[in-house]
């Protein structure tokens, strides 16, 4: 603690800001995070999409579980009189 106040002095004789000292004393890496952020964001929603996309193919299948696949009956292709 009393080498940050050191140090804040020194910036402050050398007539540093108190926000370039603050820059220097604890380095912002904030562009790096931003661009790991964006990153993380596509990555989820990527994966958020397959996810809806599968349990869409799940819930709507065009023949549910026990049921015959055609509702068609030859008796339908009879000749009407």
């Amino acid at each position: 603690m009393k080498d940050l106040i050191q140090l804040h002095k020194i910036g402050k004789e050398l007539g540093l800001s108190k926000k370039e000292v603050n820059k220097v004393l604890f380095y912002d890496n904030s562009k790096n995070s931003v661009i790991l952020l964006i990153i993380l964001i596509i990555i989820f929603s990527i994966v958020g999409y397959f996810i809806g996309l599968f349990i869409e193919s799940v819930i709507s299948n065009t023949y549910p579980s026990g049921t015959k696949y055609s509702t068609v009956k030859i008796k339908d292709f009879d000749k009407k009189k």
